[in-house]
């Protein structure tokens, strides 16, 4: 037993009779992370990553730690928004990584499960009711979702809700991108923004908006940039790494840190050195915690992750000009809301990009999308002659990962690459 997993059992002893003590040693737990990520961290890790990783556990610190300033959300909601009123956002996905890294996701599933809670949905979801429920974390401010992608979220934030009687809002977006569901969507966001309004007794800056969506094109051109050039360079990243960005590039994207983050990420990755081995490109959810998996792409020199998909669900240019209508066309045009075609697509375009050597496809157990459409993908990935490998497995849950089966299929896939069939 490490120490992580020692510190997450006795976090676990605590939670049932004294959940504000566990909370406390949470806490502690985030500060001295904080503290490794600047001061201790592999000394292979770029730069500029050091720096995402030290700004990515800070603002999950600051969630817990002024639940008053905290608004609970999805990665697709618009958190543009949130920031004029200076917020703190947190996802489902991005506190249940982060308990999952204490070793206490076991105590929060447990615990939604014992509630009633169906054990069918996805192990994210039922890890963060499992943690406001038992009382180690506290309720947000407020908590905001949309019908993209996921069923899980309307319903994970309406429990949570009605629970905690914390206000909420969920913006319904329609399928097709017409002028008639951008109007829909903008009315939604109009009211949206007068809840916000009233909960957090201040007015939107609509000037301060404009300036957001400024740095978040320019934060998205870095990006794009970037992966260009990461078709050829060699730039070290790790599983965690890889799920930072969508902190970045999601629920922070348009603050100077990220734009700042980006830019001397694009300086890095320019003067990095050739990159000689093989190039992977990453389907949905990263179970960075999986060994096997750790062991072959964590700061390695021979296999290199590009991205992945969920860093470029939206890639086009917001007009500034006009920012609601903006961020409703940016919900209306990302390529999770509708067919399964669009993320098809966007896989493809990609390849065509970047080149990747090989895709894998990680499957989360409980997530629907994930699965639902892998037979379109593979189909479209056959005809551009590029090697696909499906793992399904457990994001952030450690009792539902199969590390030999993954092994196994692993070292098979990158015998594939490395023999160029």
């Amino acid at each position: 037993m490490d120490v992580t997993e020692k510190y997450g059992s006795i976090i676990k002893k605590r939670a049932p009779k004294n959940p504000a003590a566990a909370k406390k040693m949470i806490l502690a737990g985030l500060y001295f992370e904080r503290y490794r990520a600047g001061h201790m961290a592999d000394r292979q890790i770029p730069p500029a990553y050091k720096k995402l990783n030290v700004y990515a556990v800070n603002e999950v610190l600051q969630g817990i730690s002024h639940p008053e300033k905290t608004v609970w959300t999805n990665l697709f909601a618009p958190v543009e928004l949130l920031q004029c009123f200076g917020l703190h956002t947190l996802s489902v996905e991005c506190l249940s990584s982060f308990m999952s890294g204490f070793h206490i996701e076991d105590y929060f599933l447990d615990y939604a499960d014992g509630e009633g809670i169906s054990p069918t949905l996805c192990s994210y979801h039922r890890n963060f009711i499992g943690a406001v429920d038992s009382g180690v974390i506290a309720p947000a401010a407020f908590t905001l979702t949309t019908s993209t992608i996921c069923d899980g979220n309307i319903n994970t934030f309406r429990h949570l809700s009605e629970q905690h009687h914390i206000p909420s809002y969920v913006i319904d977006v329609p399928e097709h991108c017409t002028e008639e569901s951008i109007l829909y969507v903008m009315e939604q966001i109009k009211e949206l923004i007068r809840a916000l309004e009233l909960t957090f007794h201040k007015k939107l800056d609509m000037q301060e908006l404009r300036k957001i969506l400024i740095r978040e094109n320019e934060s998205k051109a870095s990006y794009e940039r970037t992966l260009k050039m990461l078709s050829e360079k060699s730039y070290k990243n790790t599983l965690t790494l890889q799920m930072y960005l969508l902190l970045a590039n999601h629920l922070n994207i348009g603050t100077q840190e990220i734009l700042d983050f980006y830019l001397q990420m694009e300086k890095e990755v320019s003067a990095s050195p050739d990159f000689h081995g093989k190039k992977i490109f990453w389907i949905h959810l990263v179970p960075y915690y999986q060994s096997t998996l750790q062991s072959y792409f964590n700061l390695s020199d021979k296999y290199q992750i590009q991205g992945i998909d969920l860093s470029l669900d939206y890639r086009a240019k917001l007009d500034v000009d006009d920012p609601v209508r903006a961020l409703a066309c940016k919900m209306l045009n990302n390529v999770y809301t509708g067919s399964y075609e669009r993320k098809a697509d966007l896989i493809c375009d990609i390849v065509n990009e970047l080149e990747p050597d090989g895709i894998i496809n990680f499957c989360q157990w409980g997530c629907k999308q994930s699965a639902g459409g892998i037979m379109i993908l593979k189909e479209r990935l056959q005809r551009l002659h590029v090697p696909l490998l499906i793992i399904d497995g457990d994001g952030m849950d450690r009792r539902n990962s199969h590390d030999g089966q993954i092994k196994t299929r692993l070292e098979a896939f990158l015998e594939i690459l490395n023999q160029g069939k």
